[in-house]
């Protein structure tokens, strides 16, 4: 999930866009070709699956911008991608590549130009219903009902329901295999060396950092005892918040008021107001990253850490462990000794440690409107959904590339670099339908989860461990929220704006300050979000 921060265009500007080339697209093409079956059929064998005509498939990948990687569109995996795929399907599938921190921006530009690949996705909800307004998207529902067999029977009714729109198949949502979120994580070398016992709650945490500042024990020049920074994909104060939430919020409170969107902070939750405050206090004491309003992808933050300077941070619960940026391995090798570890300090007012995490549906995966090839698109998903194309693409070739051990693939090694290279745990990049490892039992996924990381399995296993406990999931609305869609990408940027003032304020001023900013959140179309919320809480519960 992480790999820098999202860039976001104005909604209205890409609406116009859109709905321009939409118009003008009209005549492009439609959703069928040459190979299209009668209407009823259920079959996906591969004759009649095989068009008579050869197709190109065009597939967005990302782009993490990982040092070494190979061709995205023209490597081991591509290779084997079209050796299977494209040969039993009379295709060449193209890879067209989309920098991940610029994923939303570049998105709605391809779209808008009518230059979007055939199957594009991305983890913004408001996006996709954006382009679904403007009906730039394709009814996938007949398609996965004549093509998709195996694609609908692996994501089942619980994970499909997040790709659908007023009852129409729009999307289709990856699995999430693993729910857990984000965990935040110390210098566990810093806390033996200052002979301190890992903090449990936020005031035990705040000692820490001071100590930290104080007595700096990595001796560095520069100590930043709590990392931060205002990136969009771990932003707001994180999971701080958690410790100033009152645990009794009802359901209605939680649905309308928590955070639907982790870029999105929860301004109006009872408690949140206390959480931005005590980063307040963090900043004036010393205790954040001096440039943390600047730093909006992150990468000033990744090479604190890297090297060596920063005592703590909040990120992906797997953050550290990742090959992109690799800050742990960054960080060993500029500071032998040094050891992270996931702590869980944000107890809340009932003694408890919730934590958000995600709710079961990932990537939202489409196809345009203007596309030629939507048949050909939900053929490529069917065939991606079979377990055996699934276990190749997340792990590689067995006895090669990966051992099986206790039923569990365990890598070799030979996937970190060169040609083979995964530029993310589990090659998520290629393999779209799973969010995280994927060997069809939950338990299997558990436990082999760890075996992604080589060399940090025991440290994943406890650091899925931390995050999972008393993890819990968004609400789940069977409605979008239009408003939400709307106002998503300008209300973003105002929150990190805002964000900035208040964390920066003098003390004395910060009770006024965030009354008037969370009133400028509101009139800038933060109102309308809540209002739709609680009107499609009400309709959805029957109230």
């Amino acid at each position: 999930m992480k790999a820098g921060a999202r860039k976001f265009v104005s909604v209205g500007f890409a609406t116009l866009m859109l709905a321009s080339s939409l118009s003008a697209c009209s005549s492009k093409g439609n959703n069928t070709s040459d190979n299209t079956k009668p209407s009823g059929s259920t079959q996906n064998t591969a004759s009649e699956g095989t068009s008579k005509k050869h197709r190109t498939l065009t597939v967005e990948v990302f782009d993490r911008g990982k040092p070494g990687q190979p061709d995205l569109n023209n490597n081991y995996w591509t290779k084997y991608i079209n050796d299977n795929f494209g040969k039993q399907y009379n295709a060449t599938v193209k890879f067209v590549t989309v920098p991940r921190s610029q994923e939303v921006e570049k998105l709605n530009v391809l779209m808008a130009s009518s230059d979007a690949p055939d199957i594009v996705f991305t983890y913004d909800a408001g996006t996709v219903y954006n382009f679904v307004q403007q009906g730039g998207l394709t009814d996938l529902g007949p398609l996965l009902d004549q093509y998709g067999s195996a694609l609908t029977s692996y994501l089942g009714e619980d994970i499909l329901k997040y790709g659908k729109y007023n009852g129409t198949q729009y999307a289709v949502s990856a699995k999430r295999t693993i729910l857990a979120g984000f965990n935040t994580f110390i210098r566990k070398d810093w806390l033996d060396k200052l002979g301190l016992p890992v903090p449990t709650t936020a005031e035990q945490f705040y000692d820490t950092m001071v100590a930290f500042k104080e007595k700096n024990p990595g001796q560095v020049s520069g100590v930043i005892p709590y990392g931060y920074s205002l990136s969009s994909s771990t932003p707001g104060v994180g999971a701080i918040m958690e410790a100033f939430k009152p645990s009794n919020l009802t359901e209605k409170q939680f649905a309308t008021l928590q955070a639907q969107s982790v870029s999105m902070p929860p301004w109006n939750l009872p408690g949140y107001d206390k959480a931005v405050q005590y980063l307040n206090k963090m900043f004036h004491a010393g205790l954040l990253s001096p440039n943390f309003v600047t730093d909006k992808d992150g990468k000033l933050s990744d090479a604190d850490i890297s090297n060596g300077k920063v005592g703590a941070f909040f990120t992906n619960w797997d953050g550290p462990y990742r090959t992109a940026p690799g800050t742990y391995n960054n960080l060993k090798a500029n500071v032998p000794g040094a050891e992270l570890i996931p702590i869980d300090p944000w107890q809340n007012d009932a003694g408890n440690h919730p934590k958000q995490g995600y709710s079961p549906n990932g990537l939202y995966i489409f196809v345009p409107k203007f596309s030629k090839n939507a048949d050909l698109a939900v053929q490529y998903l069917n065939w991606m959904a079979d377990p055996q194309n699934t276990l190749f693409l997340q792990n590689g070739k067995e006895g090669e590339d990966y051992n099986m051990v206790n039923g569990v693939p365990v890598q070799t090694g030979t996937t970190t670099s060169g040609d083979k290279m995964m530029t993310v745990a589990n090659n998520l990049d290629y393999d779209i339908l799973s969010n995280g490892i994927e060997l069809g039992d939950p338990q299997k996924n558990q436990a082999a989860i760890s075996a992604g990381y080589p060399g940090y399995e025991k440290e994943v296993e406890n650091a899925l461990k931390v995050s999972m406990t008393e993890n819990y999931a968004p609400y789940y609305y069977s409605t979008p929220n239009a408003a939400d869609a709307k106002y998503h990408s300008q209300l973003t940027s105002l929150s990190a704006q805002l964000l900035a003032k208040l964390i920066t304020a003098k003390p004395a001023e910060f009770d006024s300050l965030y009354k008037s900013s969370v009133q400028q959140f509101m009139d800038q179309g933060g109102k309308a979000v809540l209002d739709e919320f609680v009107k499609n809480y009400d309709a959805q519960n029957g109230q």
